[in-house]
């Protein structure tokens, strides 16, 4: 199947990004401890072999960046950060221009920034297209199995209604749909990559559709409460794990590629580094991500231990 991207707000590519950013901010203001932490706007390049790791201004980002940043040092590559820098427009500047070495990206949503009409097909072709795309200082490296993107969730009594488990498809929703209320962004309702391609790839067919916001606190209130049954969630986000979500599995990819995947300045990064980095996206898939996220935004836990603990685990440090 094939279609165009239709993600590229200004930070995470959706509107719910903002909600998330304060979540960021907080965990920065109760102690954030990534060494090393410089302005975010800075665009002094790095000395002496550092290798600078930056993110975008919300909570993921942040861990995924000390992920990174914790995995080179393990190597023993100098690393210093600048967190938060804001949207991708700002942050692809940096990097082109050397002050940033690596930033966690997500591969669709950065095809769909660098080329709105490209379509997307696969993973892998997703990231052909961007490295044609990017600027021949820069290159992604090998994306992760995680993914923060667009799903069809279902809240806990929806799922044990109708005996669905995390391992359920949106096709096997096709007989429920009748019955259930839908919730999500008012877009959701005329894009493929919503009601319309539910029906024409999965023949989905809700009862009715409730007009909400992106995956952000109003959907999330009205799938907690029942007030939609299923609803436009985004995979990585913590509220599955607090109020049991149930995300629907979507094998014709309807709603498109976004897993994680670093995006470097080639001349910053030794081959070690490259190793490195590679090594973390081999280990980290969805299920983990959330995890995290839930670690950092639910538990309030520092997203710098959160990502040490993690990557001891993994046996990357």
């Amino acid at each position: 199947m094939t279609f165009t991207a239709l993600r590229s707000s200004s930070l995470r590519n959706h509107p719910g990004a903002a909600a998330v950013a304060l979540a960021a901010a907080a965990a920065l203001l109760t102690g954030c401890s990534s060494s090393d932490k410089s302005d975010p706007l800075d665009e002094d390049k790095a000395s002496g072999g550092t290798v600078v790791v930056g993110s975008n201004n919300f909570a993921e980002s942040v861990l995924i960046a000390d992920i990174y940043g914790e995995a080179l040092k393990a190597k023993g590559i100098k690393v210093s950060y600048k967190p938060n820098i804001g949207s991708r427009e700002t942050t692809y500047g940096l990097l082109k221009n050397g002050s940033v070495t690596v930033l966690p990206e997500y591969n669709g949503s950065l095809l769909a920034y660098l080329d709105a009409k490209a379509p997307q097909e696969s993973a892998e072709a997703v990231n052909a297209a961007v490295k044609k795309k990017l600027d021949p200082k820069l290159t992604l490296l090998e994306s992760s199995p995680a993914e923060d993107k667009d799903s069809v969730s279902v809240n806990a009594e929806t799922a044990k209604k109708y005996d669905l488990t995390a391992d359920s498809t949106l096709a096997d929703l096709k007989d429920a749909a009748p019955d259930l209320l839908i919730g999500g962004s008012p877009e959701f309702q005329t894009r493929h990559q919503g009601l319309k391609g539910l029906e024409s790839e999965y023949g989905l067919k809700f009862k009715s559709f409730k007009a909400l916001d992106a995956g952000g606190p109003l959907t999330q209130a009205a799938l907690t409460k029942n007030t939609v049954q299923a609803a436009d969630i985004f995979t990585t986000d913590p509220t599955i794990t607090k109020e049991g979500f149930v995300v629907l599995k979507d094998p014709k990819n309807l709603f498109g590629f976004a897993n994680v995947t670093p995006l470097v300045h080639k001349s910053g990064l030794s081959a070690e580094g490259v190793e490195a980095l590679n090594a973390v996206s081999a280990k980290l898939d969805t299920k983990t991500l959330l995890d995290l996220d839930s670690q950092v935004q639910l538990e309030n836990k520092d997203p710098l231990d959160v990502a040490k603990e993690w990557l001891k685990s993994a046996g990357l440090i």
